[in-house]
């Protein structure tokens, strides 16, 4: 339930910290996309996709929350230039939930290259600016009333003045994946989607640790911000298991920000609804139809969507705005692949 920097394991080494994830209808398919290793981290961190980490979409057609097609993304070490190869292999049926399963390699590249596998499937990972936006004084604001269970704080703040700070100048690694809606349906067997990404890390013993897993956006900065060990929770596990394990604490925390605002007859059983939309922790998505993380609907997440504005009113329920659009975005993305906008070398 990741987010930019959101835990202890995502701030010791950023390449596994999936900052984001994306699905939306693209030229060819459905484009599934996350940015990780955010540049926030600071020039001392380390840089590029983790070479013995790996990023995997996952993808369930049928309501089980147990996938039916993973796609599975490695990276090799970098060269001299900074280049990394990068492999994908397609998981399905069983073998989509198992960490130790080969699956079948359906692509090979290079980072900062457009790569195509057989099928139409074609992908592309390199650096490029965030598509995200927030004022980081709002962002701070939400999390400190979800800590003590108060109305948001922005005294002093003037909405008129909003910045995108300090994800202005952010840049990230993204990974833009996009498959043929026909591959899908064939993978799946159905046409509305529940997905997640998951960023994991190789361990001693042969095993893979998961460090970062994302569905939904902004769960981690609303009601975790300032508790770490959360934090952590929420970023392991599975999806099917989310709603007994995290209802309680999500519930509560809700309903005490609702009743301090005095927006709704019945805190708690607010909060209890809003834990049930969050969780289970994946994003739908119905092939074909356009992206929106609206008011209105969550239906995958386009590149532009103000998923933050959404997500604290939900939380609130209260109508919220942190005063930013899409064209707070001084490098925004386009509608061509690879969708997000690469950083062009100096």
């Amino acid at each position: 339930m990741s987010h930019h920097l959101d835990s202890p394991e995502a701030r010791s080494d950023p390449r596994l910290n999936i900052a984001d994830l994306y699905v939306f209808p693209g030229e060819i398919g459905t484009v599934f996309a996350i940015t990780t290793c955010p540049s926030l981290a600071g020039e001392d961190a380390p840089h590029g996709f983790h070479p013995e980490g790996r990023y995997e979409f996952r993808i369930d057609g049928d309501g089980d929350l147990v996938p039916d097609v993973t796609y599975r993304v490695t990276f090799g070490e970098a060269d001299s230039g900074g280049q990394q190869t990068v492999e994908v292999r397609s998981l399905t049926g069983a073998q989509a939930a198992d960490a130790a399963a080969e699956g079948t390699v359906i692509l090979n590249g290079t980072t900062s290259s457009t790569a195509s596998g057989e099928k139409g499937v074609r992908l592309w990972a390199g650096q490029a600016h965030d598509p995200f936006y927030l004022d980081g004084r709002v962002l701070g604001a939400v999390g400190n009333a979800f800590a003590e269970g108060t109305t948001v704080d922005l005294s002093g703040w003037n909405q008129a003045q909003a910045a995108n700070e300090p994800f202005r100048a952010d840049k990230v690694y993204s990974l833009v994946l996009e498959v043929p809606d026909t591959q899908l349906r064939d993978a799946t067997g159905a046409g509305d989607l529940r997905v997640w990404a998951l960023a994991s890390l190789a361990t001693d013993s042969g095993g893979w640790h998961p460090v970062n897993r994302v569905g939904i956006p902004m769960i981690q900065p609303i009601f975790a911000q300032h508790d770490d060990n959360l934090a952590a929770e929420l970023n392991s596990g599975e999806p099917a298991d989310d709603l007994d394990r995290f209802k309680t604490r999500i519930a509560d925390a809700t309903a005490a920000v609702v009743a301090a605002y005095g927006t709704a007859r019945h805190p708690q059983a607010y909060g209890r609804s809003v834990a049930e939309r969050i969780f289970p922790n994946a994003l739908p998505y119905t092939l074909g139809t356009p992206a929106a993380f609206s008011f209105a609907t969550w239906n995958g997440r386009s590149l532009t969507d103000n998923a933050c504005d959404v997500m604290f009113s939900l939380a609130t329920n209260t109508a919220f705005t942190s005063g930013l659009t899409k064209d707070s975005v001084p490098t925004p993305p386009t509608g061509t692949f690879p969708y997000v906008r690469p950083v062009v070398a100096s």
